[in-house]
């Protein structure tokens, strides 16, 4: 998999995937302040993952039905990194095969997967 870590998710979250041998582009690291369209622009016509904690993306996708390969947006109480690397190696741990082409809504304890219409 491929993942597009979003600004606000963090380059802890970005080096953690990298590690583990993903494929990865931080957009803290090579595009801060980038425009949320132009994030989900670059994530869509390049076939990355985008990982988020900003729920502008949910409206972008749901209400201006705008495409996407995949989103995980974290719903997290606890935003520290650590927390962040934590639901996301359950996330693909378990739900690898389902994660390309789903926005998924990820918290502590769920895990929901939604497909625009």
């Amino acid at each position: 998999m491929r993942f597009l870590i979003d600004e606000c998710t963090g380059p802890g979250v970005a080096r953690h995937l990298k590690g583990l041998g993903y494929e990865v582009f931080s957009v803290y690291d090579s595009a801060r302040g980038s425009s949320d369209d132009l994030i989900l622009d670059k994530a869509n016509n390049e076939n990355w993952i985008l990982v988020t904690n900003d729920g502008d993306f949910g409206e972008k996708v749901f209400r201006e039905n705008r495409k996407h390969q995949g989103i995980v947006f974290l719903r997290l109480q606890d935003e520290r990194t650590e927390a962040k690397i934590a639901v996301l190696e359950k996330l693909i741990a378990g739900y690898s095969d389902q994660i390309p082409g789903a926005f998924v809504v990820l918290t502590e304890s769920q895990v929901r997967f939604g497909r625009e219409s």
